[in-house]
């Protein structure tokens, strides 16, 4: 009886666990905007279409890696933009942008593409194509530290 309870227990527990998974915090471009005027932080913007193999993939694989999501979530601002979205419109800086826009704008030309923004909103570099969780996280940590005090 003993054994049955504790195996309850540990199978209840896993459950749980499995439930309280964190995931990715993901913004809209405006929200993030807001957010880093009230609060400044990176901000990581996924540029994605629904037709792109990898953007799904990465999400899929990448965006799931529980040391991705945390480490995402502690150091960004996470944006997901549609690269070809004409449909939704928000100002920024003044000006209206549909997503698609906004990706044109930040010269974006292929996908999926991340686009780091400093606590200003100003584009510092672009990550370009599919990456796996440990390599995605080290190009990450490459751009906080460089562009971090």
């Amino acid at each position: 009886m003993k054994k049955l309870s504790v195996i309850i227990c540990l199978v209840l527990f896993a459950s749980l666990s499995a439930f309280a998974q964190e995931e990715i915090k993901w913004m809209k471009f405006e929200e993030a905007a807001l957010a880093t005027q009230h609060n400044p932080k990176m901000i990581l913007v996924d540029v994605y279409t629904d037709w792109c193999g990898w953007c799904k993939k990465m999400d899929k694989e990448t965006f799931t890696n529980p040391e991705v999501i945390a480490y995402v979530n502690a150091n960004f601002y996470p944006v997901k933009l549609h690269g070809e979205k004409e449909d939704r419109k928000f100002t920024f800086k003044g000006k209206e942008y549909t997503e698609a826009s906004m990706a044109k704008t930040m010269r974006v030309s292929s996908y999926p593409n991340f686009v780091i923004m400093d606590v200003t909103m100003e584009n510092i570099t672009q990550l370009p194509g599919y990456r796996q969780p440990k390599p995605f996280i080290e190009g990450l940590e490459g751009i906080v530290k460089r562009f971090t005090k």
